[in-house]
């Protein structure tokens, strides 16, 4: 039946109020951005929220519109525009597809504060979605390029990570300084619980096992990055400015062993920072070794917390 409205509705979650779970964050012999010390000294009010905690609230409505395909072959791509801090109320909203057939495999989505204020914009699909290009990739597709770069000056586009990474992830397994607490631990804070993230539930679940949380996943390849190499000069303070997970062959499995392959896809600045663009691929860590997800994070780091910037800048004849 053709629609009469001028608009289509959107899908919407209920206001949640995402946990902080990474104050005592530490790479590189320091703190991060989401301690409130490090993050006041930067002229922040306060340690924010990583940004793909956001993810978990889109879970429920993409289900609801792509059925089990959204574990299996979906894609979120979000750019991040406001950070929340722990207290804040974050709402999720899925556009209805534009069309039917293929078109219906591809949305827009969104997340705001209770008081309206954008906290991230992108797309969601799964499949191939027949081409169209997601929020991240169309952000890369118009960055020009990077010609005053101080922090990230000694990266190179095409560079790849100096190892292949081999990670996993268990219900009590502790992923490192990056990520100071377990799978378990996020399941009791979760925005949206899901059966078949829990051991018990996840023997239930079409696979018979527990799968991971989309928002999780970010966490499985964040928690070896440091081994690949791909991060500019030190100290300096980064944030996820945004951010694309696409399952290939998915779900990822808890406790499944899995390798990252990491690659520099592009570079680039604004006003206050720096970016690295890396593409991470994860093969399943088995004889056959099939690509089964990719990850495309935008790292910022904030040229304000790298002490050395200005006279660097001089040197290199920038300012």
């Amino acid at each position: 039946m053709t629609n009469p409205f001028t608009q289509t509705p959107s899908l919407c979650g209920p206001l949640r109020q995402p946990r902080q779970m990474l104050a005592d964050q530490k790479y590189d012999g320091h703190k991060s951005i989401h301690d409130d010390a490090m993050a006041e000294g930067l002229g922040l009010r306060a340690g924010p929220i990583e940004g793909p905690t956001h993810f978990s609230q889109f879970d429920p409505l993409l289900f609801n519109l792509f059925g089990q395909q959204w574990f299996e072959t979906g894609c979120i791509s979000a750019h991040y525009q406001n950070m929340v801090v722990e207290g804040e109320e974050v709402r999720a909203f899925v556009d209805q597809p534009e069309s039917s057939g293929e078109g219906a495999r591809f949305v827009r989505i969104r997340a705001e504060k209770r008081d309206g204020t954008p906290v991230l914009t992108g797309s969601a699909s799964v499949g191939d979605a027949n081409g169209l290009p997601h929020e991240i990739q169309q952000r890369i597709a118009k960055l020009r390029p990077a010609t005053g770069l101080v922090i990230n000056r000694d990266l190179k586009v095409g560079q790849r990570g100096a190892m292949v990474e081999k990670i996993r992830m268990g219900f009590d397994q502790h992923m490192g300084d990056h990520y100071p607490f377990t799978l378990a631990d996020k399941l009791q804070v979760i925005t949206e619980p899901c059966a078949w993230y829990t051991p018990e539930g996840g023997a239930q679940s079409p696979w018979g096992r527990a799968i991971i949380p989309m928002e999780m996943i970010s966490v499985l390849l964040g928690s070896t990055i440091a081994e690949a190499g791909l991060s500019g000069r030190k100290p300096a303070v980064g944030l996820f400015a945004g951010q694309e997970i696409r399952l290939l062959k998915g779900p990822l499995f808890v406790d499944q062993g899995y390798e990252l392959e990491r690659e520099i896809i592009a570079l680039s600045e604004s006003a206050r920072t720096e970016s690295v663009w890396i593409r991470t691929k994860v093969y399943e860590a088995s004889a056959a070794r099939p690509l089964v997800a990719e990850m495309i994070l935008n790292g910022a780091v904030m040229k304000a917390s790298y002490a050395n910037y200005d006279k660097e800048a001089r040197e290199l004849g920038l300012v």
